[in-house]
């Protein structure tokens, strides 16, 4: 896979500032032409793997109908899926929200073609965690992998949603008000787990939409995959320490990187 060219620090610095002020970033230039379609090509090829073992990708029960589809476990699906998980810019925009203890709590796929319709609205973090939603403890990275905009399907947020801390806080129709998170091919789009948004209707003819999503979150909640259970014993010998750690693959939890383990004597 090739990388585009380095996205200039201050652009970052940027990016990590927005990503902090408003709940959302977008960084395009992450990935080149030939590399999103080389992704998208193994997207699908690891959507055909996902029902050849038996998980169904479309009427799963998030969606509204069958134009949808949607694709788990990516990181035992293709190994490309296991270099962006890890990718330099992505962890650079979660450790700035998170901090640097975070685990890796899962890595999805949402292919909205034409005719899918839209989801229901929520926030990720109200998903892991009870309220009140003080703190940003969880992130998506999500990739673009085709030109993305609101006819298309793009992921629709309500802007500054996540500074609401409370479910009874929040508009009575949070679909009034929300925009659509537009960006090119090969963008990422950094998005605080408190800001409520929800997939958008892909009214096209002929568009595919293909997104990435890579879900972070503190090491001390539950992650929504169990990795020990799901990964392959393949997959799992081929990754590196760093990765073993934020999978939660080893037997201790909530310990730094860079600390020594401490073995009783």
């Amino acid at each position: 896979m090739t990388l585009a060219e380095p996205v200039a620090a201050v652009d970052l610095a940027a990016a990590k500032a927005q990503l902090l002020r408003e709940g959302f970033a977008i960084v395009p230039g992450v990935l080149d032409a030939d590399a999103c379609e080389d992704v998208r090509r193994r997207l699908w090829r690891a959507a055909e793997e996902s029902e050849r073992r038996g998980a169904p990708t479309r009427n799963i029960g998030i969606d509204p109908n069958e134009h949808n589809v949607r694709v788990f476990g990516l990181i035992d699906l293709d190994p490309v899926f296991v270099e962006l998980i890890q990718h330099p810019l992505g962890i650079e925009l979660v450790t700035a929200l998170l901090g640097p203890g975070f685990l890796i709590s899962n890595f999805t796929a949402n292919i909205a073609l034409p005719g899918s319709q839209s989801m229901q609205p929520h926030s990720d973090q109200s998903i892991v965690v009870p309220e009140p939603w003080l703190q940003p403890w969880s992130i998506n990275i999500i990739w673009c992998l085709n030109d993305v905009r609101a006819a298309n399907g793009a992921t629709l947020y309500l802007p500054m949603s996540h500074q609401i801390a409370w479910a009874k806080d929040a508009p009575s129709d949070l679909r009034l008000g929300m925009r659509p998170f537009e960006a090119p091919a090969g963008s990422i789009i950094a998005m605080d787990g408190r800001l409520w948004h929800t997939s958008g209707a892909n009214v096209t003819e002929r568009e595919e939409r293909a997104l990435l999503f890579g879900y972070y979150s503190r090491d001390f909640i539950r992650p929504q995959t169990n990795w020990n259970a799901s990964l392959s014993p393949q997959t799992i010998a081929s990754l590196g320490p760093r990765m073993h750690a934020w999978l939660g693959l080893g037997p201790t939890a909530n310990i730094s990187l860079a600390a020594p383990l401490a073995i009783p004597s």
